[in-house]
């Protein structure tokens, strides 16, 4: 038999369960209890797109060297799921544990012998202390909690604390709670000894907080003087609109009057919602709708105008699996080439990429900056993992003195003074002109908006001459735009190296993981994280210091390696794809695999894990 891993604060447990079953709330407890221990922690939810009786998992990757990506495999299976046993089974590491529900018996051809197999008599133990199944449903949950407390070392006061912080508003379900925990951790250490794998009280966690990219995005919106959203229900996005209503209540009130600040729709559907934000954003409110890639399909011809008629908008994309309907439960890096030159014609979008919460807080708030100054549509390049995940990050930050960036806007003095208004006239080079928002000046200032070609003067226009004009501007607009969004962020091997890698958005914590792995191997690779498009020039130099760049992404077709072939006339050759588009985080083992193959290393793990 294969031996046992040990390991204190460095593991992977997952949860296998039954969506609907109640285990949500074990489950984060377990989490949260792990974080006030101070030992740092990723969770990661993958659940069905039904409300209740297929499949779901909660798999949380316990680093004390504080890696919040997934790293790949599993030390501790939970397996409380008899449709994935097979499935969950064969996904332990050789020498982890397997924890499941003993009290029916299992025929020895369902375990394995490189594996140690924990058996706990959970629904026995749940039936002999609780008679109403209601109870019995909810309490084999903490039941298990409490055995595994017990087995990986878990402190049970800090478990306790977190039960009546929970149930604080319904007091008399807190010595419920904590009997059902004493007897699962009670049976564990009468019956079972701990775990190779342990948890010991460290400050790893600092002040960090857990926290989703759907919220820390709405608040960012908050931040970034957003008044307006108008949304329609879709996964994964959801909680964004539900999170920034639930921030305007508490921030967006007139202090004195009581009045809402704020205008939040929900609208009859995805065209409706994206057009009253468009509506919202001529008439200058900051205004913003949240989606999903079957969204912006939708929302395509109401794109093109923003573009067009150069009104600032900003659409937060919380990518999901594709096309059509696809795996809506799942993530995915799949919006990249349709956000970047969404609706018909030639159209080019800003596009901001955060790897995680933190940055969804900082671009949730700076793209509305950039749709103001720049007059157009600006995509926020969220995914479900990164979006309706929890993510332990550093507090946000936020600096009191810096104002909001309307960009252009030509004023009743400008226009009474004589200054000549051009709608789209470029007065100085950057492809920008001058707006003037509704009731500006009571007689000057005016011009026709349309989706229809115009001339600088804002003048209806077929002439190819006045269209090739206005097309041009939009491009150096463009061009302006590369100096203003978020720089990439270079990390240099710590030898000189000839390979690099190109990497964006929640890869992010499995890349950091990878790379170090490599560097522990001899393997050096210089590493660029994009965080927006149109791409600065730093990309293309950074291509052009490498022999061989590896691009690693979370879709089929290679979009961000479409997207810097296509803006930069980039040789496709020296652009590696690495991809990863099951629906599932990308691993740490995967890209460290992938890169190690693609740099001639021998790996017997070179195929990765996607295909598990």
């Amino acid at each position: 038999m294969t031996g046992q891993t040990r390991a204190v604060n460095d593991f992977v447990v997952k949860f296998a369960n039954v969506n609907g079953s109640g285990s949500a709330s074990a489950n984060g407890l377990f989490v949260k209890a792990i974080l006030r221990m101070g030992v740092a922690v990723a969770a990661r939810n993958i659940f069905p797109s039904n409300i209740q009786g297929l499949p779901t998992w909660y798999e949380i990757r316990v680093s004390g060297h504080g890696w919040l990506g997934r790293r790949g495999g599993v030390d501790l299976m939970v397996a409380l799921n008899p449709q994935t046993w097979d499935r969950d089974v064969a996904e332990i590491d050789a020498g982890g544990y397997l924890f499941y529900d003993s009290t029916k018996p299992m025929p020895a051809s369902k375990f394995r012998d490189d594996i140690t197999v924990v058996g706990i008599p959970l629904t026995a133990l749940c039936n002999a202390a609780y008679a109403e199944p209601s109870k019995r449903k909810v309490m084999k949950n903490i039941i298990g909690l409490g055995a595994l407390t017990f087995l990986l070392g878990i402190e049970q006061d800090v478990v306790e604390a977190l039960l009546a912080e929970e149930y604080a508003s319904k007091p008399a379900m807190i010595p419920a709670n904590i009997e059902a925990l004493h007897i699962g951790f009670n049976h564990a250490k009468h019956d079972l000894t701990p775990l190779g794998l342990q948890l010991k009280r460290t400050d790893a966690v600092g002040d960090r907080i857990f926290v989703d990219g759907n919220t820390a995005a709405a608040l960012g919106a908050v931040y970034g003087g957003a008044t307006v959203c108008a949304w329609y229900p879709i996964t994964p996005s959801t909680s964004l609109a539900e999170a920034f209503t639930d921030y305007c209540k508490k921030l967006r009130h007139d202090s004195e009057t009581k009045e809402a600040r704020y205008a939040i729709v929900q609208a009859e559907d995805e065209i409706a919602s994206i057009g009253m934000v468009v509506g919202a954003g001529w008439n200058g409110a900051r205004a913003f709708t949240c989606t999903s890639g079957p969204g912006v399909s939708l929302m395509q011809e109401f794109i093109g105008l923003s573009y067009f008629a150069e009104i600032p908008a900003v659409i937060f994309d919380v990518q999901r699996g594709g096309p059509s309907t696809g795996m809506p439960t799942r993530t995915q890096q799949s919006d990249i080439l349709s956000a970047a030159y969404a609706s018909h014609g030639d159209t080019k979008h800003v596009l901001l990429l955060p790897e995680g919460p933190g940055e969804c807080f900082e671009m949730g708030a700076q793209a509305f900056d950039l749709a103001d100054r720049l007059q157009t549509m600006v995509f926020v390049m969220l995914d479900l993992d990164m979006g309706m995940n929890e993510w332990l990050v550093e507090p946000f930050r936020w600096d009191d003195s810096r104002s909001l960036d309307h960009g252009k806007i030509m004023t009743a003095e400008m226009l009474e003074a004589g200054a000549d208004f051009g709608r789209y006239k470029d007065v100085d080079g950057d492809g920008i002109p001058f707006r003037t928002l509704p009731a500006t000046h009571p007689s000057r200032g005016a011009y026709f908006t349309r989706g229809t070609s115009r001339d600088p003067y804002a003048r209806y226009s077929e002439e190819g001459a006045v269209y090739v004009d206005n097309m041009e501007r939009l491009l150096r607009k463009f061009e302006t735009a590369r100096t203003l969004v978020p720089a990439p962020i270079l990390r240099k091997a710590p030898k000189q190296t000839s390979y690099g890698v190109i990497y964006y958005g929640s890869t992010s914590p499995a890349m950091d993981e990878a790379l170090a792995g490599l560097e522990t191997r001899g393997l050096n690779v210089d590493a660029l994280r994009i965080r927006a498009f149109p791409f600065p020039g730093e990309v293309f130099d950074f291509i052009a210091h490498h022999e061989l760049v590896f691009v690693v992404e979370q879709n089929r077709d290679a979009q961000l390696r479409t997207l810097l072939i296509n803006e930069g006339g980039v040789d496709p050759a020296r652009l590696v794809k690495v991809l990863n588009y099951d629906g599932s985080p990308i691993t740490a083992r995967f890209i460290q695999a992938e890169l190690a193959r693609g740099m001639g290393a021998v790996d017997a793990n070179a195929a990765g894990e996607m295909a598990q």
